[in-house]
């Protein structure tokens, strides 16, 4: 009996501490080597993401070339995707298996959750500043910005709990697209700064229709005079500007206040007129505006090269493009005076991994993104803006400011209006609050605008037992309730793990014996002392 025990508990201790490896999974914290070792080949992955626009993938191809030719023993293998939601979802899968890219094109609110891994995105802070290999550093073999020389609001963008954790590549904002034509065919004037009332009053009245069932602004079938891309942008940006909850940096959840109610209220008339709707519900504003089938099409300034009659990546029949002019301003607002609007667009993360000098690489290649050519050259691809303020003052960059309107392809009028605006309002940009969850928190709050219209047009009535329907499901479904512990009394952490289960049955079984053993010396003594 006691070799049976030794034998237990010896098993209890081997368990104990393959417990103990497997809570402690992960990598080491990544410590920024003295040199880059230059005498050895590494291989990277880069995962990007590209809107299928060609240009931006040859823009890839050409900074990974011009890379290689000064660091030729790294060799870059890049994997293109055309959404961000597939690149967090193959991170978050390869996570487990440490089989993540090691440079990744995305956004912080995903990279708080990639951070539950342990030390499984590299910090910033040192790397930014190290002297020899940081931001325009001494042995770097191309021209690197310094830290001074990105712009500040954009990469403290890139802190999550205090530490900087991922660098900005490009940004954007979002823009409304206008029909100029037709607000002035209506007999309206566009102000110099665009409300919400003013919106909806010009949207409300391009609902008129004639005896046949056509609408009298186009004279067509079809008009939704109001289409807004991102529902999750209206609804952050309509609480921001009414100065409402809708989370803290701890991750508390406020979205579900009473503002938020008055806002989804106000969206119930405007729909059964049928002047609103969405991405989702509908298809691409863009599409919509081109065939004079909208008037308020709000999409991001990075989608601006499909906005207007002249566009250069037109996704419509040539026969059912109108003639119109277009007008670009910042998103509506509840005071304009006092302007909010949404700061987005791709960062960039670099993932730990056993090797510090694989990581090194990666930093490098990273780093290679925020240069004068590369930045340059993405951002005439779209509305975005470079970074840095480094690429923004080259004579490059300003001339090709100033040549807008001067073709339809890379000066197109629109597109260079879109950079503009995010230029002239960085200052009035916001980003949300950035914690494991706050990906989901996003979703939930374009589902409560997505679920409202959708009600309205299904003939539901919108009243408080819907909203408290809609509430309650659009929490289960982004399983908020397990992210803000204020609004749930218990969080149910799921099943033990196995091996915890195995540990303690074995517990519970040593000490039974030892019970066994322990009664089993005590009747001996008794009989003992008995005789």
């Amino acid at each position: 009996m006691k070799k049976l025990i030794t034998v237990i508990l010896c098993a209890v201790s081997l368990l104990a501490v393959l417990t103990g490896c497997h809570g402690s999974k992960g990598l080491a914290a990544f410590e920024i080597p003295e040199e880059f070792d230059t005498s050895r080949q590494y291989e990277i992955t880069f995962w990007a993401k590209n809107d299928t626009n060609k240009t931006q993938s040859r823009i890839y191809v050409q900074a990974i070339d011009e890379f290689q030719k000064l660091y030729p023993n790294i060799h870059v293998n890049i994997r293109l995707y055309t959404d961000y939601g597939r690149i967090y979802n193959d991170v978050i899968t390869n996570i487990a298996t440490n089989t993540t890219p090691n440079v990744c094109i995305t956004y912080p609110d995903h990279i708080a959750t990639y951070l539950t891994g342990i030390n499984t995105v590299v910090p910033l802070d040192d790397l930014l500043t190290e002297p020899d290999y940081g931001l325009g550093g001494r042995k770097l073999l191309f021209d690197s910005p310094k830290k001074d020389e990105v712009i500040a609001r954009f990469l403290n963008e890139g802190i999550i709990d205090g530490h900087y954790y991922a660098i900005p590549y490009m940004r954007s904002t979002e823009a409304c697209y206008i029909n100029k034509t037709f607000v002035e065919k209506l007999g309206f004037k566009l102000p110099e700064k665009l409300t919400w009332d003013f919106v909806w009053e010009v949207a409300d009245a391009a609902t008129a229709k004639d005896e046949e069932g056509n609408y009298l602004i186009n004279g067509q079938k079809v008009m939704i005079p109001f289409i807004y891309k991102s529902t999750d942008n209206m609804m952050i940006q309509m609480l921001k500007q009414k100065n409402a909850g809708y989370s803290t940096a701890e991750g508390e959840i406020q979205i579900f206040n009473d503002v938020t109610e008055q806002l989804l209220y106000s969206l119930v008339d405007h729909v059964k007129l049928g002047a609103f709707s969405t991405f989702k519900i509908s298809s691409y504003p863009a599409n919509f505006l081109n065939a004079g089938q909208c008037i308020f099409a709000i999409d991001s300034t990075a989608g601006s090269t499909w906005m207007g009659s002249e566009a250069p990546l037109l996704d419509i029949s040539e026969e059912n493009l109108v003639d119109f002019e277009t007008a670009v301003m910042p998103v509506p607002q509840f005071d304009p005076d006092h302007p909010q609007m949404i700061s987005q667009g791709p960062s960039i993360c670099v993932f730990n991994k056993r090797d510090p000098q694989e990581v090194l690489a990666s930093w490098l290649f990273a780093q290679y993104l925020l240069t004068n050519e590369v930045q340059i050259a993405y951002a005439e691809t779209e509305g975005y803006v470079p970074v840095t303020e480094k690429a923004r003052q080259t004579p490059e960059y300003q001339q090709y400011l100033a040549l807008k309107g001067a073709d339809n392809e890379e000066h197109y009028r629109v597109k260079i209006e879109a950079t503009e605006l995010l230029m002239n309002n960085t200052d009035n940009t916001f980003v949300t609050p950035v914690f494991n969850g706050s990906a989901s928190l996003r979703d939930a709050a374009g589902q409560l605008i997505e679920n409202v219209t959708k009600g309205v047009r299904r003939g539901q009535t919108i009243d408080d037992a819907f909203m408290k329907k809609l509430y309650s499901d659009v929490t289960s479904l982004y399983r908020l309730d397990q992210l803000n512990n204020t609004t749930a009394e218990k969080t149910d952490l799921g099943p033990l793990p196995r091996t915890a289960v195995i540990l303690l049955s074995t517990l519970a079984t040593v000490w039974v014996c030892l019970g066994i053993v322990a009664g089993y010396g005590w009747l001996k003594e008794r009989r003992e002392k008995d005789s």
